[in-house]
């Protein structure tokens, strides 16, 4: 089979990979200037910068914990968020920290009588929006010092006009415990991401041509390959002819200081009104300081809204935005049955890079080779 991929992310180098094993002749097209999509690193004075935001890599499925360690060593990292408030820090996520560094207490017993003082505003009332949500979670102080503001930021609109459910399954824990994640696996591959995706597309089989766009030659492309696996922006390969889908952006100000540690941990995030940016990444941090002493590189990240031309990273679930998806996966089934859409922007769902894998895997075992169908 002849195969084009279109976007060397985590989700086009697996299903690429995989399939030269198996024989097939893929080219692989990036429109970048470089590997690895979003999770692409590069080294400033001996530190792996994400260049695209902080990126952990967490999961509790095995067979992708096994299968991304094939191409990285990966360190022992984990993920304790520290939140700044007009100068006030605390843990993040939820836990007896927070609760002790907001109210004093220490005991679950204490957390939990607090809790429900706090909550007793939502008492009998199903949450109606995000606000609604997070006050029936952790209760109005939290809310107003550490939610409100940054979902603000984060979204572009007050956290009352957006849905529950993104943050229905907001961790609450009745423990001391700072690790954001749950996972059974978790870490950050020495050396950077990069190398990860250098290493899945080194085959003799598979052709990488970077600074490619595939849209300026879209018609030719079909004509040419017997598949193709398309992680691009669905609504944009259709030319938008159906509207367009809404996505978040960011922009990030890096800076290379003259100080060995800026803030004593790899992520800050800022949860005020007035501070413009979400967050701080420190990225030396993610490897335990190494890189060069007095030397450190800072990120401050700002979320914007999108607009075309702009770098999508965030699709906007929300209802409307789920019917106009749902009518161009029609489209896409309909007129182009040999493209696969696949990805973050492909599928328009938001995913971490474990369960991109993870899709990759099931589609390349479910459908691939057998029928020629879109990943939905």
């Amino acid at each position: 089979m002849k195969l084009l991929v279109v976007g060397a992310g985590l989700f086009g180098a697996t299903v690429a990979r995989e399939r030269a094993l198996k024989g097939d002749s893929v080219d692989v097209i990036e429109k970048r200037s470089h590997l690895a999509g979003n999770v692409f690193t590069e080294e400033v004075e001996g530190i792996q910068v994400h260049r695209y935001g902080a990126h952990i890599f967490h999961t509790s499925n095995q067979r992708v914990w096994e299968y991304i360690n094939q191409f990285a060593n990966f360190n022992r990292y984990t993920n304790e968020v520290i939140a700044n408030y007009h100068g006030e820090i605390y843990n993040l996520p939820f836990n007896m920290n927070t609760f002790n560094q907001m109210w004093g207490v220490i005991t679950p017993k204490e957390a939990k009588e607090k809790l429900a003082v706090q909550r007793s505003i939502m008492a009998g009332k199903k949450p109606q929006n995000l606000e609604e949500q997070a006050i029936s979670l952790v209760g109005t102080d939290i809310y107003n010092k550490l939610i409100k503001d940054y979902t603000a930021k984060q979204w572009g609109r007050d956290p009352r006009e957006l849905p529950a459910f993104i943050i229905r399954r907001l961790p609450v824990r009745l423990t001391y415990d700072n690790n954001y994640f749950n996972d059974l696996y978790q870490g950050i591959p020495i050396g950077g991401y990069t190398q990860i995706v250098e290493k899945m597309l080194d085959l003799p089989k598979i052709n990488v041509h970077l600074r490619t766009d595939f849209l300026t030659n879209k018609d030719d492309y079909l004509r040419q390959y017997d598949q193709v696996i398309y992680t691009g922006m669905i609504d944009q390969f259709f030319d938008y002819q159906l509207g367009t889908l809404e996505y978040r952006s960011l922009r990030f100000e890096t800076e290379l200081l003259d100080v060995d540690n800026f803030q004593g941990n790899a992520v800050v995030n800022y949860t005020d009104s007035e501070t413009p940016f979400t967050r701080i990444i420190e990225h030396k941090h993610f490897e335990f300081g190494a890189g060069n002493r007095g030397k450190t590189v800072i990120t401050r990240e700002y979320p914007t809204n999108w607009v075309k031309g702009d770098e999508p990273y965030y699709p906007v679930n929300n209802s409307e935005n789920n019917q106009l998806f749902t009518k161009y996966r029609d489209l896409a089934q309909k007129t182009v049955p040999q493209v696969t859409f696949g990805g973050r922007l492909g599928l328009y769902r938001y995913y971490n890079m474990d369960q991109v894998i993870t899709a990759a895997l099931q589609f390349l075992n479910s459908s691939f080779g057998k029928n020629s169908k879109t990943l939905f």
